[in-house]
């Protein structure tokens, strides 16, 4: 019996509480996707800056893997793990701090089911590094 009373109890609910979570429900899921698509960003550019480093790095101490700009820029391409990139994005030039290696990576903001809301967009991530020889 007591769950019974219990229970008309709880049907007898205006619908309050459901009108404020469909209010508060696009807003919050627009926050957590963009903390999300934020994440992947920051992600995408330590990788890219690791990939440069790494190659500026090999082309200075390694010179037989690394010896002409083609075989640096698909050194870059190997230590971008995770990212799906052309070795024409990296650029190798000798530059008065060393071997310079910088590339670029065109990074776009998705989110899924806001596009309506909120503009997608591409940004353009760059890293350079420049190691001793």
């Amino acid at each position: 019996m007591r769950a019974l009373a219990t229970l008309r109890r709880l049907l007898r609910c205006s619908g309050a509480a459901a009108i404020e979570y469909a209010l508060i429900l696009p807003i919050l899921l627009l926050f957590i996707f963009g903390m999300m698509d934020t994440a992947r960003l920051i992600w995408c550019y330590a990788t890219l800056s690791r990939a440069v480093d790494a190659a500026a790095r090999c082309a200075a101490i390694n010179t037989t893997q690394c010896g002409t700009a083609a075989q640096i820029q698909n050194v870059a391409v190997s230590e971008a793990w995770g990212l799906t990139i052309a070795a024409s994005a990296f650029t190798v030039a000798t530059a008065s701090c060393g071997i310079r290696v910088s590339g670029s990576f065109a990074f776009e903001f998705v989110m899924p089911g806001f596009n309506y809301v909120v503009p997608t967009g591409t940004v353009t991530l760059t890293a350079a590094s420049c190691y001793p020889s």
